[in-house]
């Protein structure tokens, strides 16, 4: 900016050989005496040195020298004076720039400095330049900083010292230098002033650490242009990227003061490298927690893998990414890769293939497929020299070699390559995957990874994927998954929302649309609560798939508060390298209350709590089932409970800790009760009551325990006579060993009030 280009201001004053009319003897108000009519000075025209200069006669304890021209002093804006003097002869003074101040009435401005730097002359002949600065800001170099209260000036010189002297004075020169002070008024430093070429093949880095030494807390400028940053670059300044940058894959940028995506897409010209880059920072910044995506869009156009981004192992400090939506574009990045390979299995090493040929054609992260292989086990790991595989959960088709199928889906975010990876977290995105691809594959190990208020919009086939242990502690938490397969059948879908191998998870407040399974779990410890998935089709009489499916006998869950619609709740030990039970615990650890059970016209052989044992011997041991509701809608359902013996039933003989009670039934035809009250009227005299339980026993049990018994009224005789005879109890009775029979001294007739219980309680 220079105002007497732009604003057409008048600051030069005329040169000396105009005359000298206009030069003040004293403050340079209209009035005052000129040099015009001083003794002591005169126009010298010919000096070898200036041409054209004044000479003045110093007379007097202090001379000056002001010109009458009124120079404006605006905010922001910054003047030069300054004047080349010599001494000719006599005694040599000191001189300085010095000017009368006034404000926008005409009074002068009292109280300020109007003197700049004194320069002594040192001696006879030699040429001194005699300068200093005005403005309305105290900066570095400004001599006389002036309030806003100054409107004009007049400036000159003060010649002060002893008398005697004889001083020529050039031309004084008045001129705006507020570009010096350009970047302290806009706050920035740009980078070319300190060498940046921008031509995409110089590398810039050392003209940006150049530039942030000089910017301090000022804004850094990157102008338009391609720089090129050859290796690790912190930015600490605040700064605006109007160019774009070039880096290698491993170099990291860690912006300190703008550690967001709007920052980062602006760094490297796009949504996608920007994203790429900022999660990369994040493991290297140890001052940020969060990446946030600001509310941003961006589009994918391949996984991001991110443990290639890091490029480190095994990290535990808590980072975040939040904010935003990830959106899956079309592209040939996201096809499944498919490879079928002979394997062998043994049963002594349960998370092992061995003798896989090419085992390196493998991905880490593949779904395995075949005989005897539970739902959602993963390569977990691969040894390429022993050309074997480690898998997420061990196979329950026993010891042999088959040829399975390894399925590698795509994620938008995959975790796979860290061995250990800790307290990383998702807030706030939504993951559109639209069909193309998979939402997050979870680490090889670690824990505590936390999804919180995340949308996993239909991805084509999982939704989060745990591939080893990296699941342990993990909280899926006020999410929503929507399905690709909404319009398909029930029993047609194949995605599903999440896995999970480790201990401890915290599933609560999802909404789950239509998915094949809203989630697979291994582990035990965890809390299930609160959530609302619903699995229905338009079929008639449709076919339903298992909502949550927990695959360790013993579990030790809460299963509390959730709504559980037109899908069921299944047991099973599909993930049991030896799924006959021998000793240890079985099916257990479980406790179901509170929830919403409902269905649509769903068939009448579905159920809402299944328990499927993959070998023979199991039995229920703890398992607590109170408060829910069962409904049915649209027609009927048989019962809440099922027992599925496609692989096995189950040792009914060894129950216990069995509480199924207190429920609410609507629609269903065989309500579940553990302990069960039976009503039995034997209106005919008999020595022996056979009493059924109606099909009342959970999962078609044994009735195996009578606590209580009481005869209403007084039982009679074929006599009509009361009689005080107390029956004998006989349990396991019938051919299913689900009655009980009272056998009485003589033939008796009557009503029995019994309580029976599918298990002997400890």
């Amino acid at each position: 900016m220079n105002i007497a280009v732009t604003q057409g201001v008048a600051l030069m004053p005329p040169p000396f050989s105009a005359g000298l009319t206009v030069w003040s003897q004293t403050t340079g108000r209209p009035g005052t005496n000129t040099y015009a009519t001083a003794s002591f000075a005169a126009f010298v025209p010919t000096d070898p040195d200036f041409g054209g200069c004044l000479e003045i006669q110093k007379n007097q304890a202090t001379i000056r020298l002001r010109w009458m021209g009124e120079v404006p002093i605006l905010p922001g804006t910054y003047l030069r004076i300054r004047a080349r003097v010599k001494a000719i002869s006599g005694v040599l003074p000191s001189v300085a720039v010095a000017a009368w101040a006034g404000t926008a009435s005409g009074a002068q401005v009292t109280g300020i400095a109007t003197t700049g730097p004194v320069t002594a002359l040192a001696q006879f002949g030699e040429i001194v330049e005699i300068s200093a600065i005005v403005g309305t800001g105290a900066r570095a170099g400004v001599d006389l900083a002036w309030p806003t209260s100054v409107a004009f000036a007049h400036f000159g010189l003060d010649l002060t010292g002893p008398t005697g002297g004889l001083v020529r004075i050039d031309d004084i020169q008045i001129e705006d230098v507020t570009s010096f002070y350009t970047g302290d008024l806009l706050g920035a430093v740009d980078v070319r002033d300190f060498g940046a070429q921008g031509d995409g093949t110089t590398d810039d880095r050392a003209a940006f650490v150049a530039a942030m030494a000089a910017a301090g807390t000022r804004r850094l400028i990157v102008p338009e242009g391609t720089y090129l940053i050859g290796s690790d670059l912190s930015i600490t300044p605040p700064v605006e990227f109007r160019g774009t940058l070039s880096m290698p894959e491993s170099a990291v940028l860690i912006l300190q003061r703008n550690f967001d995506l709007p920052s980062y897409a602006a760094a490297f010209g796009n949504n996608e490298a920007g994203f790429r880059k900022g999660v990369q920072a994040l493991f290297h910044s140890s001052q940020h927690v969060t990446f946030d995506l600001m509310g941003r869009r961006v589009v994918l156009t391949a996984p991001v893998d991110v443990f290639a981004l890091a490029g480190f192992d095994n990290t535990s400090s808590r980072r975040i990414i939040a904010n935003g939506q990830l959106d899956a574009a079309e592209s040939p990045a996201w096809e499944t890769v498919t490879v079928t390979r002979s394997a062998t299995y043994a049963t002594g090493q349960p998370l092992r293939l061995s003798n896989i040929a090419n085992v390196a054609a493998v991905p880490v992260g593949a779904r395995i497929s075949g005989v005897g292989v539970g739902r959602e086990v993963y390569v977990r790991a691969r040894n390429i020299g022993a050309e074997r595989l480690t898998l997420s959960q061990p196979l329950h088709g026993g010891s042999g070699t088959q040829v399975f199928t390894f399925e590698r889906y795509q994620y938008m975010l995959d975790f796979s390559g860290f061995s250990g990876l800790r307290n990383f977290e998702l807030h706030n995105v939504e993951m559109r995957c639209r069909g193309r691809c998979s939402a997050v594959m979870m680490p090889e190990d670690g824990r505590i990874m936390r999804f919180m208020n995340c949308d996993f919009d239909r991805p084509r086939d999982r939704g989060i994927t745990s591939i080893g242990l990296g699941c342990q502690g993990v909280w899926i938490d006020h999410c929503q998954f929507r399905s690709a397969q909404q319009p398909m059948n029930s029993q047609d879908r194949t995605v599903i929302g999440f896995n999970i191998n480790g201990n401890d998870a915290k599933i609560r407040n999802n909404r789950v649309v239509r998915w094949a399974h809203f989630g697979v779990m291994n582990g035990s410890g965890h809390l299930v609560l609160g959530n609302h998935f619903f699995a229905g089709d338009e079929q008639p009489q449709g076919v339903r798939q298992a909502g949550l499916i927990l695959t360790n006998k013993n579990t030790r869950t809460v299963f509390s508060g959730n709504y559980v619609d037109n899908c069921f709740l299944e047991l099973t030990n599909e993930h049991d390298a030896d799924p006959e039970h021998s000793t240890g615990f079985s099916f257990g650890g479980l406790t179901v209350t509170g929830n919403i059970f409902y269905s649509i016209d769903m068939a009448p052989w579905n159920s809402f709590i299944v328990l499927t044992p993959y070998g023979p011997g199991h039995f229920v041991q703890g398992m607590v089932v109170t408060g829910n509701v069962f409904r049915a809608t649209s027609g009927q359902v048989d019962r809440a409970d099922k027992l599925d013996t496609t692989y096995a039933s189950m040792n009914f003989g060894r129950f216990r800790n069995v509480v199924w009670r207190d429920n609410t039934y609507n629609n269903i035809n065989f309500p579940v009760e553990s302990p069960t009250v039976i009503i039995h009227d034997q209106n005919t005299e008999a020595t022996n009551w056979t009493i059924g339980t109606g099909e009342k026993l959970p999962f078609g049990g044994w009735a195996r325990t009578v606590s209580s018994m009481v005869i209403e009224n007084a039982p009679r005789d074929a006599g009509n006579n009361s009689r005080y005879d107390m029956p004998h109890v006989f349990v396991q009775e019938g051919a299913n060993s689900s009655d009980v029979r009272l056998r009485w001294p003589i033939a008796t007739r009557g009503r029995a009030v019994l309580t029976v219980r599918v298990d002997r309680p400890l």
